[in-house]
Order: structure tokens, then sequence, then C-alpha cells
């Protein structure tokens, strides 16, 4: 018959892993003791007037660009991918000049650029649709007599401009603290703090019903205002190469002979 060596084996087992385990108490004892020795020599050291070394910072990862067009791709930086990290609408990582490195600056910036596209978006429609409907061109508005005069008609500009952008000033410097109109009454009780987007009185059609809508709506504006900026610049450009012409004339131009009258041949 064959010997019952079950017991021997569970003997030698159990010796092997007491051995172990001894084994690695005493090298984990050892390096404990190390451990607090060098603490006690750094600990020394300080105390006899060194600093403690300064731990290193850390790097935030950049953003991921695999989405931007590239564009963008060719005037963002790991740098500018640190701050510009997509959560601004139409944010894509584009600051070459490093112009929105710093926060508060950054936050100058985006109420700047909000507040050139809404006033291009609204200068382009004013000169292209009067000329378009049959109404003089945007160079020579000025010149006609409209129901008050120039002098009434800037002073009237001035304090509504006024008004406007000093209650903006108040709501960049503390936003939510202008919601509410001090005449009428209006958005009273609003507590929205997302300065350059008023809802109340300024969404009565409720289209930023919901965050995603609003992100949306958000994003929109910003690409149109964008190229609206870009537009006006052409406006200012084909004034200069067409003295007296406005842009839907000089369009309509260009459409019946574009081999002509075009950007090259003027």
């Amino acid at each position: 018959p064959r010997p019952d060596t079950s017991a021997h084996s569970t003997s030698t087992i159990m010796f092997a892993t007491t051995t172990v385990s001894a084994s690695a108490v005493r090298a984990s004892a050892k390096f404990a003791a190390k451990t607090q020795k060098r603490a006690q020599r750094s600990i020394a050291v300080r105390a006899e007037g060194e600093s403690a070394p300064a731990a290193a910072p850390v790097k935030k990862a950049a953003r991921n660009t695999d989405d931007l067009a590239p564009l963008y791709v060719l005037g963002n930086s790991d740098q500018s991918l640190s701050y510009l990290d997509g959560s601004l609408p139409g944010d894509y990582g584009f600051d070459p000049l490093s112009l929105s490195a710093d926060p508060e600056m950054r936050k100058w910036m985006v109420q700047a650029e909000l507040q050139h596209a809404r006033w291009a978006m609204l200068g382009v429609a004013g000169i292209a649709i009067p000329e378009a409907i049959g109404r003089p061109n945007w160079l020579e508005a000025g010149t006609y007599t409209y129901w008050a005069p120039a002098s009434t008609l800037f002073f009237i500009q001035m304090a509504m401009m006024n008004w406007a952008e000093v209650r903006r000033w108040q709501d960049m410097k503390n936003p939510g603290s202008v919601n509410e109109d001090p005449l009428f009454g209006y958005n009273k009780g609003d507590t929205n703090t997302d300065v350059g987007y008023p809802k109340g009185l300024f969404d009565k059609m409720n289209y930023a019903k919901d965050e995603k809508t609003l992100a949306e709506l958000k994003l929109k504006e910003i690409k149109n205002g964008r190229l609206a900026m870009v537009a006006f610049l052409g406006v200012c450009a084909q004034t200069v190469l067409l003295p007296g012409v406005g842009p839907v004339e000089a369009l309509k131009q260009h459409i019946a002979n574009p081999g002509v009258v075009n950007v090259f041949s003027q």
C-alpha cells in the first residue's frame, strides 16, 4: 500500500508559509525603521533652518483635440488647451497669443467677444436689409432726415446705451445683482448668475427651457456672431475698394461679372 503523505505535505506547507510570513514581517519592520530614521533626520535638518522641499506642481492634462477642425488646431497649444477646457460656448482652444491665460482677463474677453458678436449681427443686418429693400445704403443713411434731428437721436442713443452698459458692467462685477429691473420690477426674484445671458424678460418665448437647449443656443449665437464680425470687416473693405457702393449692390455687380468685378481687380 502507498504511504499516506497528506499529513507530511500539509505540515511542510504550513512550515513554509510561516517561514515566509515571518521573513516578510522582519523585512517590513526593517523598512519601517529605516523610513522612521530618515524622517527624523529630515525633521532635524529642517529644524536647523532648511525649508521643506516644495511639492511638484500637478500638470493639468490637455484636452482632446480629435474633434477640432484643422484650422483651430493651428492656433492652439498645450498651454492654451490647459485653460481653454471646452466649457465655454464655441471654445476650440484657439488662443495663439495666450490672451485668455489669466482667469480674470478671460472673463473680460468672453464678454467682449459676446458683445462684439451681437453688435456685428445687428450691424450687418442693418447694413444689408435696408439696401436690399430699396432704402439708402448705409453710407448715405446719415444724410437723410428722420423723425428727430441727428443731435436728438445721438443724445437718446447715448443715454440708453449708458443705462444698458453700466448695468452690464455691474452684472460682470457681481453676477445676478441687476437681474431685477428697478423701474418696472421685471425679473423680480430671478436668481440667474450666467453673465451675458439674461433670462426672464429677454427670453419671453422660453427658448432656453433646459440646460442642453441653452448650450446649443449659446454655441449657435457665438458662431453666427463670429461670422458677422468677419462679414463686417468685409463690408468695410468693400467700401474702401468701391466708394459709395453698398454691399448688396457690390454683390450684384460681382455676380453679374465675377471675372471683372472682384477683390483682385479693384
